[in-house]
């Protein structure tokens, strides 16, 4: 219980803390803020094409490896199924 009353406490500090320091805009501030949108985007945009292009580049590596191994297996069962049956 007094954990409970000492955490809303603290919240309630915090916020008061936090609404004290609000920031008032003005008009130049917004127009701004608003014309910078678009760049703002486009930039995001690219980063996130170049982060999936890096990701499925290390998928595909990944895939391929994994592709390999599994035939690599599948070979040697194959190989052991035949070595067996000539002993």
């Amino acid at each position: 219980m007094r954990t409970m009353m000492l955490i809303t406490i603290v919240t309630l500090i915090t916020m008061g803390v936090a609404k004290s320091e609000e920031k008032t805009y003005t008009v130049t501030d917004t127009v701004n803020t608003v014309k910078q949108i678009p760049s703002n985007v486009s930039n995001w945009a690219q980063s996130e094409w170049t982060d999936i292009k890096e990701f499925q580049k290390a998928s595909w590596e990944n895939g391929k490896k994994q592709n390999a191994e599994n035939w690599a297996k599948i070979k040697s069962l194959f190989t052991n199924l035949t070595g067996q049956n000539n002993d």
